[in-house]
């Protein structure tokens, strides 16, 4: 394994940990508090951790559909796509919307739900300020993402990074999922496009090459 792929791999277990550090530490603190008080703990502890359980469970199907080996499985459909990223931005912000039929995409071929779920997580960090985001299969080769929201956009390198056109040492953690999506992408044999052009838009087309 070359330094560039070890670099974007300790990138990668970085933005995990850092992702999931908030849910699994609130746990940790609601048990350690539960356990201190008892039954005068209150039910605001045991919905707590109840919350922060179901972030962090929300959060780790999200990284597994679009880093492990298994997320390119053609078995995974685009309703099991849409169910996980429901979840994943339930726990990242209310602010956060998604309205698309998971019905209406082509049949799952290999890798197809990894890329879909790595384009929803991408366009979701390109809404700081919350917005919209829907699906729709332009032609049987592409799938487009269009992401509306405040301020929205691919900024601090994250577009360098998704189009591998970046110095691995510049790199820092917050482009570690675009720089994977981008890789896997080449893998897989899929293009990936934005078009930011329109105000307060990204768009993003996933087509099959």
């Amino acid at each position: 394994m070359d330094t560039s792929n070890t670099k974007l791999l300790e990138l990668l277990a970085s933005k995990i940990c850092h992702d999931l550090i908030s849910p699994v530490g609130a746990i940790a603190n609601g048990v350690e508090f539960l356990t201190d008080m008892g039954e005068d703990s209150g039910d605001e502890i045991t919905d707590l951790i109840a919350y922060s359980s179901s972030q962090a469970s929300a959060k780790l199907k999200a990284m597994r559909l679009a880093y492990g080996f298994g997320g390119a499985d053609q078995s995974i459909k685009a309703e099991d796509v849409h169910k996980i990223f429901s979840d994943f931005i339930a726990g990242e912000s209310s602010r956060l919307s998604h309205d698309w039929d998971p019905h209406s995409l082509a049949p799952p071929v290999i890798g197809s739900s990894k890329m879909l779920m790595c384009g929803l997580m991408l366009v979701a960090e390109g809404l700081p300020k919350g917005g919209e985001i829907k699906v729709i299969q332009e032609d049987a080769q592409t799938v487009k993402i269009f992401a509306k929201g405040e301020n929205a956009g691919l900024r601090d390198g994250l577009y360098e990074a998704l189009k591998q056109q970046f110095n691995i040492d510049d790199l820092q953690p917050k482009h570690a999922h675009a720089a994977l999506f981008g890789l896997m992408a080449k893998n897989y044999g899929y293009s990936l496009y934005v078009d930011e052009t329109e105000a307060n838009t990204i768009t993003l087309k996933i087509s099959t090459l």
